[in-house]
């Protein structure tokens, strides 16, 4: 078989369309996205998944070098960011629950560096961490790239379905940044909040007592003892709301 100047070029431009939305959705969504992922590797695992999505999908005959070409491509660089951006709500409501807790335990001072969120407590931190093992663990991995190849057929490629009504779900979606924090969040605080409430009564039965240098040191095992036994509560939420998000790329994208 011999390829032409012309077929390779014109195999090249029509290879170019799923690989945008593809990279656009990795780079924006949660794991691939990670700064811990080596820059070659996230080059690899993008030109392999759309090798392997390319065959599959109905891929426009445009030019690339024409007006159509640009807002196309522009169309799939939105296409797929909003498809991370709802998966990266996840990661935003996991980090509000662990700042929440944090406060309230008295850690919030205790910061640590992330390469992709910037200071974060140290809780937090550790929310992240064991929110991306479990997102690993459910084969989360596998569903967003099962989500990228349905998103093809819901929405095709420079098709133009990208629309103000998939701003306003992702809109209306990021609230779940308050409500699964408070979800993740409420045993631990509420705990927190009785602990608290009994330190007051102290205060009032024994004035004289420092309660503030009983407190503090009090809450940390205190909150942490929460945590750890209110860890299988924690996980079924965090667990719930992957799938909600999983389901909501869909609803965003006009898969219902």
């Amino acid at each position: 078989m011999v390829l032409l100047v012309a077929d390779i070029v014109q195999w090249l431009s029509q290879f170019l369309w799923p690989l945008v939305r593809v990279s656009a959705f990795l780079l924006a969504g949660p794991f691939f996205s990670l700064a811990a992922v080596n820059f070659r590797i996230r080059v690899a695992i993008v030109l392999v998944i759309t090798w392997m999505i390319y065959p599959l999908v109905d891929v426009p005959d445009i030019d690339p070098f024409s007006f159509a070409a640009v807002t196309g491509i522009m169309h799939e660089v939105f296409v797929g960011g909003l498809m991370g951006l709802t998966l990266q709500i996840v990661i935003a409501a996991l980090v509000v629950a662990g700042q929440a807790i944090a406060g309230s335990m008295g850690l919030s001072m205790a910061n640590m560096i992330d390469p992709n969120l910037g200071s974060v407590p140290s809780l937090a931190q550790f929310f992240l961490i064991i929110g991306t093992l479990l997102f690993l663990s459910l084969g989360g991995h596998l569903i967003m790239i099962s989500v990228l190849y349905s998103s093809f057929e819901l929405v095709p490629i420079a098709s133009g379905g990208f629309n103000t009504d998939m701003i306003v779900s992702l809109l209306s979606w990021s609230s779940e940044i308050f409500v699964g924090a408070a979800v993740i969040a409420f045993p631990i605080m509420i705990g927190l909040l009785l602990v608290n409430a009994l330190l007051g009564l102290i205060s009032r039965a024994a004035p004289s007592l420092n309660v503030f240098a009983i407190g503090f040191p009090a809450l940390i095992p205190l909150g942490l003892g929460m945590l750890l036994l209110t860890m299988t509560i924690w996980l079924e939420n965090v667990e719930n709301l992957w799938f909600v998000g999983f389901s909501k790329i869909n609803a965003i994208i006009g898969g219902g």
